[in-house]
């Protein structure tokens, strides 16, 4: 059974589960699912905008596939979400990866 596999089989079992959702998520960009990754990160940052390492790697993503807008938004998101949860090491993370890519 892979990663992938199993990740899923423990979602069976607790369906809301972000932190297997954000693994999962970021399996799907090691096999180029671009697609799959990005809904299941729009969807983890839906249910709970709280979760903040996904906004970086949902920004990341969009950056690669060129959707430059899509990524500062999600980027300026994320920063605000951090500032908010008082979590200044992910806050400086993407703020970093913000202005590579706005500046």
């Amino acid at each position: 059974m892979n990663r992938i596999d199993r990740i899923q089989e423990m979602l069976a079992s607790n369906p809301t589960d972000q932190f297997l959702r954000h693994a999962l998520a970021l399996e799907w960009i090691k096999i180029g699912n671009d697609a799959a990754a990005r809904r299941l990160f729009e969807a983890i940052l839906t249910e709970d905008p709280t979760y903040i390492g996904s906004y970086y790697h949902l920004a990341k993503l969009l950056e690669r596939v060129g959707e430059t807008n899509a990524a500062i938004e999600w980027y300026e998101r994320g920063m605000a979400a951090a500032k908010a949860a008082k979590d200044q090491h992910s806050y400086n993370e993407l703020q970093s990866a913000y202005e590579d890519l706005a500046y």
